[in-house]
């Protein structure tokens, strides 16, 4: 008598990630002149208004950064990291994937918070990681640097809860994903020639240190992205 042998259970995590890591933050206690941990000298600059500040808190061994709290006044605390603006961190048409770990309470969100976005949806071509709305839905975004459609994967859970969350999004040819604590729970298609490619900075926490900026109203670590050396 022949016995089935059920399969093991397969973790929901991608298989192949984009093997090439062109930035990495861990951060740990540092707030100004962050460095670029992939050793590729992406290093980020502090940009701040009104008061707007990280701070280092503990997590794990090491330590996160805390960006402003929400805030509801007419003159707001803003501050945003960011590098230089270098085109090994454009993917073109290649598959890539990016993420952070999030600590984001219940009572600090907001309609849009960024996570980490290089490039603008109405000037250039983007890819984004955001938190959005009361439940605080994570979502990833890519736009075309010809054909300026938004294209959103958002996440069917929040992440709003007052505790950590690992993040990825991440583009394979025409999918893009993303996952929370290693479970996929959100893609869409996008077309295999849409291609990401601008001379704007890599920003964290925000847009900019200007008003409307979108502001990142929790605690952000290990925030990195990957870029596959060749098209899938």
């Amino acid at each position: 008598m022949t016995v089935a042998v059920p399969e093991p259970a397969v973790a929901d995590e991608p298989a192949e990630p984009p093997a090439v890591t062109v930035v990495r933050y861990d951060f740990n206690g540092l707030t100004e002149s962050i460095p670029d941990e992939s050793g590729n000298g992406h290093h980020l600059r502090v940009l701040s208004v009104d008061g707007g500040r990280v701070r280092p808190v503990v997590h794990g061994p090491g330590t996160a950064l805390a960006f402003p709290g929400r805030c509801t006044e007419d003159v707001c605390p803003h501050v945003a990291l960011q590098s230089t603006a270098a085109a090994d961190l454009n993917p073109g048409t290649r598959d890539i994937a990016f993420g952070a770990d999030v600590l984001l309470a219940p009572g600090q969100t907001s309609p849009g918070q960024n996570v980490l976005q290089k490039g603008y949806s109405r000037q250039n071509s983007q890819y984004k990681l955001q938190i959005d709305g009361a439940a605080g839905h994570p979502s990833c975004v890519l736009v075309d640097e010809r054909r300026p459609t938004i294209r959103i994967a958002r996440s069917a859970v929040g992440t709003a809860d007052g505790r950590w969350h690992r993040l990825r999004c991440q583009r394979t040819g025409g999918r893009l994903e993303i996952y929370v604590d290693g479970v996929r729970h959100g893609w869409t298609d996008v077309p295999e020639t849409l291609s990401v490619s601008n001379d704007r900075p890599l920003s964290i926490g925000a847009k900019g240190a200007y008003r409307d900026n979108d502001q990142f109203n929790g605690v952000l670590d290990n925030v990195w992205v990957e870029i596959s050396p060749t098209r899938s």
